[in-house]
């Protein structure tokens, strides 16, 4: 970890930092997408340096996800004098567009109409496995879905219920919020709580680090987290109270300008 002379800072990368499932290139794409997702951003070499770094990623470790990002089609690299210049392609871009709407959203509108596709064992199993990669559908368990709005017209079958007033068992909402997403809200929950107010010394870069935490780790619960109501959560579930401080957290720390990030040596 690097040590800087702002101990707020530090305290609040390491409350937030989880290293054991750092995956970086993923980092990286948090980062692109909460800061750089215009066709026109980029940030440089030195910029990516300063920001990702003081999780104790070394510039070696986030060349290597550099390349995979540019051979997945993600990220595109230019030269710009003497640095490098990074920035999302256009499916980079649209990747990175689509689940944005649910990073972001402070109220998430959970819809009022369900409906459930169920499959036998030996029957309707490909067509709910189909049924799964919509938006829009939440796997209950091995051959039962969960979907938003009316039921589909043409289920090739598969069991279709309407179920528009829906009264859950806890093993049905626990099926919903599996142990390990709950687990994984209740620890982001106990970071940012634990973590102080931003610092207003704050500088470009470390604003973008701990934007770049709280998104990262806020999307991997978030995108996992179907919009349901509230009736449907199971007990203990953290969610909207961990949503609030998020927010509060992120409003503390506007994104900064592209532009005041400082340079530091290209990666």
């Amino acid at each position: 970890m690097i040590h800087t002379d702002n101990p707020c800072f530090e305290t609040s990368v390491n409350l937030l930092n989880d290293p054991q499932n750092q995956r970086v290139w993923s980092i990286i794409i948090s980062l692109f997408g909460d800061m750089a997702q215009q066709p026109k951003d980029q940030i440089s070499g030195g910029a990516l340096t300063r920001v990702i770094t003081p999780l104790g990623i070394k510039p070696e470790a986030i060349r290597v996800a550099l390349h995979r990002l540019r051979k997945d089609g993600w990220i595109e690299s230019v030269r710009s004098g003497r640095a490098s210049v990074h920035y999302l392609t256009e499916f980079g871009r649209t990747q990175c567009a689509a689940v944005t709407p649910r990073i972001y959203a402070r109220e998430p509108g959970a819809p009022q109409s369900w409906h459930l596709l169920i499959a036998a064992e030996t029957c309707g199993q490909a067509a709910l496995d189909e049924a799964l990669l919509l938006p829009g559908y939440i796997a209950v368990n091995r051959t039962t879905a969960l979907g938003f709005g009316p039921k589909p017209g043409k289920t090739q079958d598969l069991l279709a219920l309407d179920a528009d007033n829906l009264t859950l068992p806890n093993w049905f909402k626990t099926q919903l919020f599996p142990a390990d997403l709950s687990n994984s809200c209740a620890a982001l929950l106990k970071a940012v709580n634990a973590i102080p107010d931003p610092a207003p010394d704050l500088n470009s870069a470390q604003v973008a680090t701990l934007r770049t935490l709280i998104v990262h780790r806020w999307r991997r619960v978030v995108l996992r987290h179907p919009d349901l109501p509230a009736s449907f959560h199971p007990a203990g579930w953290v969610g909207e109270a961990c949503q609030r401080r998020v927010f509060s957290l992120l409003d503390q720390l506007p994104r900064p300008v592209l532009a005041d990030l400082c340079e530091t040596p290209e990666i």
